[in-house]
């Protein structure tokens, strides 16, 4: 072989690895951001007009100007109790998220790397958990709830969300891949005990997997409607319940409507973009460690 010249299948991995993405692919990513960003401003589109946008056959594609007065009209609304039903929301979310987090990474780390008997049925009872409809358990539960005379209360969504069969699983398959067993093994040669292992190689390890579970948990605690709308009352909802007032109406003025919606989706927009860099970097971070 010439000297100066790379073997072939070096170079062949070279331009691989310099590769540049193409026209499609930029184009695919672009429509796809479009058809995400769409929903959106058709919400802003109807929010900001009237009673008869929605109706209109020359509806223009142009915002009109009365979004803030719309959504004034949301947030004074007596029956909708918007910032009390804006607290509920970020309390039970953020609250749920905690203890999910909390939960899934202690009994990951323990069916990922702790031996004991009965683990690999336990883990497979967990996961068979998910395929249960909710359904199927808001009768008993409600009884249960009512019994304890928590129906009404805030307490009543959160409890029954303070762990998740999901999280257990996702934190199990992700320990098992993130932090090799000789690590585990080292730390306890050093004299850490099995806690201080967690707290100092598990907790670290997990970083990533937690923030996305967080990230994803937080979401779904806040835009479920289901359970809420059954346990709650009225007078003390969270957002999606009392936005579902707002069509309680035998006229539905869809302005107020989904000018309400863009409004209870504005802290996840904000969320997404304080948190998104972060939860990134952390993935990624992740990655490269495994």
């Amino acid at each position: 072989m010439p000297r100066g010249r790379a073997p072939r299948g070096r170079q062949r991995t070279t331009r691989i690895r310099g590769a540049r993405a193409g026209f499609w692919v930029y184009g695919g990513l672009t429509a796809v951001l479009l058809a995400s960003l769409f929903p959106f401003y058709w919400s802003f589109l109807i929010g900001s007009g009237d009673a008869s946008t929605l109706n209109d056959p020359d509806m223009s594609w142009i915002p009109g100007g009365n979004f803030l007065s719309n959504a004034a009209t949301v947030v004074n609304d007596p029956a909708v109790n918007f910032w009390p039903a804006l607290w509920n929301s970020i309390s039970s979310s953020a609250l749920i998220a905690a203890s999910v987090v909390v939960t899934s990474t202690l009994a990951g780390w323990a069916f990922a790397k702790l031996r004991f008997p009965g683990s690999k049925p336990l883990l497979v009872f967990v996961v068979a958990t998910m395929a249960v409809p909710m359904q199927l358990g808001v009768v008993p539960l409600y009884i249960l709830f009512a019994d304890l005379g928590w129906t009404g209360t805030i307490g009543a969504i959160i409890v029954p969300a303070l762990t998740s069969a999901f999280g257990v699983f996702w934190m199990t398959q992700y320990l098992r891949q993130a932090v090799p067993d000789e690590l585990i093994e080292a730390a306890r040669v050093d004299g850490a005990s099995m806690i201080r292992t967690f707290w100092t190689v598990g907790v670290v390890a997990a970083r990533p997997a937690a923030a996305m579970l967080a990230l994803f948990t937080f979401v779904t605690a806040w835009n479920n409607f289901f359970w809420p709308f059954i346990v709650l009352d009225r007078s003390d909802p969270t957002l999606p319940v009392a936005l579902s007032l707002l069509q309680s109406n035998h006229f539905v003025d869809y302005s107020i409507v989904l000018a309400g919606v863009l409004l209870s989706t504005l802290p996840l927009l904000l969320l997404f973009v304080v948190a998104g860099k972060q939860l990134v970097s952390g993935i990624m971070q992740g990655a490269v460690k495994g």
